[in-house]
């Protein structure tokens, strides 16, 4: 009985995305990280979106990205995911969160942040970022990207900085073989590993 208990609680949790990890409270940013616009931040967590994405993406050790940007002279991170329900019942749409929130415990094991090489670059996808959370895109669950109107959180960081005069991935891109899910898609290591980022801080 008490087996068949233990593998209904791990069946749950994978079900429902809910770690059976337990976290510490509050935020695992570092006090002492210093961000700046066009930053692009990566994290890890330990949901089933999460393992999905790792699955996916073997050579990469993240499993979501964002990027920084300056809202009235404070930073905070915008990005898109699914199913975090902390934007006024609107779960799927892009957020623009304070830093310590993209990096809640609830959410992020690990984090990593990124800076441009090149500053000019990075402020103008910053500008284009904060444009694309005043448009309320939705996140693509048919990860896209040829569909601009819908974006992943990869498709998100990209579409900026592209637009902003260079690409960060390239033509690195993944092939998704799941069973509920066949695409062409930007991973974070694909965004990782682009020459024009340099790491800032990892933790």
């Amino acid at each position: 009985m008490r087996r068949s208990l233990g593998i209904m609680l791990i069946v749950w949790c994978l079900l429902s995305g809910v770690s059976c990890q337990q976290h510490q409270a509050g935020s695992i940013l570092p006090k002492d990280v210093c961000l700046k616009p066009g930053d692009v931040v990566f994290r890890r967590g330990e949901g089933i979106t999460s393992r999905i994405v790792l699955t996916a993406d073997r050579q990469g050790n993240y499993s979501h990205a964002g990027i920084v940007v300056d809202s009235c002279g404070v930073k905070m991170i915008v990005h898109i995911v699914p199913d975090e329900d902390n934007c006024q019942g609107d779960s799927d749409r892009v957020k623009m969160e304070r830093p310590e929130q993209f990096f809640a415990a609830t959410y992020a094991t690990i984090g990593e942040v990124c800076r441009s090489t090149d500053s000019v670059l990075a402020r103008e996808a910053s500008r284009i970022a904060k444009t694309v959370y005043r448009q309320r895109i939705m996140f693509d669950h048919k990860y896209d990207e040829t569909d601009t109107t819908r974006m992943y959180c990869t498709e998100l960081v990209e579409y900026v900085f592209s637009r902003a005069g260079h690409s960060l991935a390239d033509d690195r891109r993944h092939t998704v073989n799941l069973p509920f899910l066949h695409a062409t898609c930007i991973m974070p290591s694909d965004i990782y590993g682009s020459r024009l980022l340099r790491s800032v801080k990892a933790f």
